[in-house]
């Protein structure tokens, strides 16, 4: 079990230099307000791959501690919303309800990023997005260091 436990806070370590490089690549690109339509076509990327790399994590989290979604077409919000579950002695919860509500928004616009072909973004709707990411920014490296120095008390 140890190994399994260094190689997953060693994915998490990775996962965080990957979400910190999107977030300074959202902070290069001007605000949703000034952004041309390409512009924002460059961020709305930004925020679609953050929910990835977060939804990434969580899923390496579930697969060591077989906290799995059990409904198929919900997978994606029931993941997110276990991974607020405190399951102690299993494992503590991994995010707070402000990372959960800024996260649940990133999923919801990653979502329609994905499978929304053909429509303009909407500037107002973007904005909110990238406000609900600029929130999660401020939260998740205390929340994700919690959880890792907890993964660190199971290692022998």
């Amino acid at each position: 079990m140890d190994e399994k436990v260094l190689l997953l806070e060693s994915s998490i370590r990775r996962d965080m230099e990957v979400i910190a490089g999107i977030y300074e690549e959202i902070a290069r690109r001007p605000g949703i307000a000034q952004a041309d339509e390409d512009t924002l076509i460059v961020i709305a990327y930004h925020l679609h791959n953050l929910y990835n790399a977060f939804e990434n994590i969580f899923l390496n989290i579930a697969a060591l501690f077989e906290n799995t979604a059990d409904e198929v077409a919900r997978w994606h919000s029931q993941l997110l919303e276990r991974m607020r579950l405190d399951l102690m002695p299993l494992r503590p919860a991994v995010i707070d309800d402000v990372a959960y509500d800024a996260l649940d928004e990133l999923r919801r616009f990653r979502h329609l990023f994905r499978h929304a072909y053909g429509i303009r973004l909407d500037r107002a709707r973007l904005g909110l997005v990238l406000d609900k990411a600029l929130v999660l920014q401020k939260v998740y490296p205390a929340l994700l260091e919690r959880f890792i120095a907890f993964l660190r008390t199971l290692v022998g």
